[in-house]
């Protein structure tokens, strides 16, 4: 699968991988709702088509931000986690979500406002790491 690029600007580049409306909602739903299956996808509350979803998850994969793998323990399921590389894309997701906290209120007064929120709101470094380091910890107990 051949990128194709619009011009030689850093901030275009990555909107041309990552500005697609499901890239970065897999992302998100791994780290933050520990989906890892393809099935944990397709049940998700986001109702992603299964075409969509595998060419998503390919997409990913190429660009090496997910990688795939079988448990010795199960050879039937695909699981998915993320490369470093999606993982320095925390701040990012974090940003989208302060930024939708604040300015998507009136327009989508149901948006999530729980404890985690809150945190999030007020300090959204520490709740990155926390995010991180249950992401990694899950990783290493998995394989």
């Amino acid at each position: 699968m051949e990128t194709k690029f619009r011009c030689n600007c850093p901030f275009t580049s990555a909107l041309d991988v990552l500005g697609d409306k499901w890239m970065l909602v897999i992302i998100k739903q791994m780290l933050i709702e520990n989906k890892e299956t393809f099935k944990d996808f397709t049940e998700s509350d986001e109702s992603i088509a299964t075409n969509i979803l595998s060419s998503k998850l390919k997409q990913l994969e190429v660009f090496g931000l997910i990688t795939k793998f079988k448990l010795p323990t199960n050879k039937k399921s695909v699981y998915y986690h993320l490369t470093n590389k999606a993982l320095d894309l925390i701040p990012v997701i974090l940003a989208l979500g302060i930024w939708s906290d604040k300015h998507l209120r009136e327009v989508h007064p149901t948006i999530v406002n729980n404890e985690e929120m809150e945190f999030l709101r007020n300090d959204k470094a520490g709740f990155g790491k926390i995010i991180e380091q249950r992401y990694r910890e899950k990783l290493t107990a998995t394989i």
